[in-house]
């Protein structure tokens, strides 16, 4: 049996996100999101997620190239303008070092669960901006602000281990670039699948689209909708409207998300979903049958 969960990322960045979003989910074949709980457009989002009550929505916990929801003043990974300091990079680097603060991880997570569920919603999941609880010393943290929230399912950020053939890859050298990256982060899987289960955590056999995000077209995903392994899966986008408040935000996908909208509202992505045999469902749907 194969099982596909379809998750929108970055719910209240823009509100032409979060337009873009709903359509995807309404229209299209997205089953799932997660919110930015310090997302300039986290209100109207809330109130979007509220009246699409069969979109499971999650947390999407920022922890770099963003604000925290705490007082910056209780975090030391802030810088004056109230962001958070780090890019990925250096973000890794200090977690695999070992040079992060735990407590501070937990509670600023804690702290953007507890947001989006004082705004009425019922936080199926969590996941992360940049897929940073790849790194075992962010999972553990997360995993604790989860639970204390009553938060029982996660991202597995691990795909499958090929998830395009050679040639799709060699086609596109940036695809190659990120692949690489992936299957060297790959190591920390284990540890990931042993975390989530000593926790008794929900979460798919893995992820696919993460390597493909900003170049996701119709033809890509036609590849990776019939290569889909037995089992649960999550398919990760990012759909949105190319507006004037995205020109003015801090993110590299632009023109991508609306081709992304654009993909996931064709009726041909429905289409050979079912041709593959894959059942279309929610992490919601995914906590039922723990």
């Amino acid at each position: 049996m194969r099982r596909l969960i379809v998750n929108a990322d970055d719910f209240g960045f823009t509100s032409g996100v979060n337009r873009a979003i709903v359509e995807a989910h309404t229209l299209g074949i997205v089953t799932s999101s997660t919110l930015m709980a310090s997302g300039p457009a986290f209100g109207e989002a809330a109130q979007m997620a509220k009246a699409s009550p069969a979109l499971s929505v999650g947390c999407h916990i920022v922890l770099i190239d963003g604000e925290p929801v705490l007082d910056p003043s209780m975090l030391s990974t802030i810088t004056a303008s109230r962001k958070f300091r780090d890019g990925l990079k250096t973000f890794a680097a200090r977690a695999l070092t070992r040079r992060m603060n735990a407590g501070e991880i937990e509670s600023e997570a804690r702290a953007q669960i507890q947001k989006i569920q004082s705004a009425g919603i019922a936080v199926s999941h969590v996941d992360t901006h940049k897929h940073t609880h790849i790194l075992p010393q962010i999972l553990r943290p997360l995993l604790r602000a989860a639970r204390d929230c009553g938060v029982r399912a996660l991202r597995n950020p691990f795909g499958p281990r090929f998830p395009l053939r050679s040639s799709q890859l060699l086609s596109q050298p940036n695809l190659w670039t990120r692949f690489a990256e992936l299957r060297i982060l790959s190591r920390f899987a284990g540890q990931f699948r042993r975390a989530v289960d000593r926790e008794g955590f929900a979460t798919p056999d893995g992820t696919l689209g993460i390597e493909v995000t900003g170049t996701l077209d119709e033809r890509l995903f036609q590849a990776i909708a019939q290569s889909i392994p037995d089992g649960t899966w999550e398919f990760v986008c990012h759909p949105g409207y190319n507006d004037a408040d995205l020109a003015a935000a801090k993110t590299r996908l632009r023109e991508s998300r609306e081709l992304e909208l654009k993909v996931l509202t064709m009726p041909a992505a429905r289409e050979v979903l079912v041709q593959a045999g894959v059942q279309l469902i929610s992490y919601r749907d995914l906590l039922m049958n723990m």
